[in-house]
């Protein structure tokens, strides 16, 4: 497993539980490092096994720690990347989903080294739409119902998920798409931030 999705669910843990929790985390998982690394490779089966010990430390089901992460990621402000590599996929809500299939190459253009599930909207009717989600990781369709809730917010679109369970390999979330613009939506320029006098 690529380090900077380790160290994605370190911040999540760490950040939205505290210093100590992670510590208590890092002592059952009987690690000898206190921190992952962003840029090297970890056994999947130690990102498995960290967020089953903090699904049981936190007396949640697996699959909502799954979705919190999502979430975390794009609402995280100590790290605007994420929000900005999905930002870039369109000025709409629609835009955005219609994007989603191009998602894994456009990660692939900022680390080239990080692979991601294969990811395929379908549409369904108007404003109805499904996501199959392949590959691995495992469970990356819930972090995916925690990545769109966010965004959705971010663009101020009320939509409705599931996640669907898995079909044919493939985990699936059906999206229908209520009101594109029933909230006003974050603010989002292409350009980074000037610093004042420059």
């Amino acid at each position: 497993m690529h380090g900077l999705i380790n160290r994605a669910i370190q911040c999540f843990y760490r950040d939205t539980y505290g210093a100590a929790a992670w510590a208590d985390l890092v002592r059952r998982l009987d690690l000898d490092f206190t921190e992952f690394e962003p840029m090297l490779q970890y056994e999947c089966s130690l990102t498995y096994r960290m967020i089953d010990a903090m699904a049981a430390a936190l007396g949640k089901d697996r699959d909502v720690v799954l979705e919190d992460i999502g979430t975390f990621l794009i609402t995280n402000p100590a790290a605007e990347a994420p929000r900005r590599l999905l930002r870039f996929g369109g000025y709409t809500f629609l835009d955005f989903l219609h994007s989603l299939d191009d998602l894994p190459d456009r990660a692939r253009l900022a680390v080239e080294d990080l692979v991601l599930p294969v990811l395929e909207l379908r549409e369904h009717g108007l404003n109805q739409f499904s996501l199959r989600c392949s590959g691995d990781p495992p469970g990356m369709g819930h972090v995916l119902v925690g990545v769109l809730r966010a965004m959705a917010d971010d663009y101020g679109a009320l939509v409705f998920l599931e996640h669907a369970g898995t079909v044919q390999g493939a985990e699936v979330i059906e999206i229908t798409l209520i009101e594109a613009a029933f909230a006003e939506g974050r603010t989002f320029e292409l350009g980074m931030a000037r610093a004042e006098g420059t």
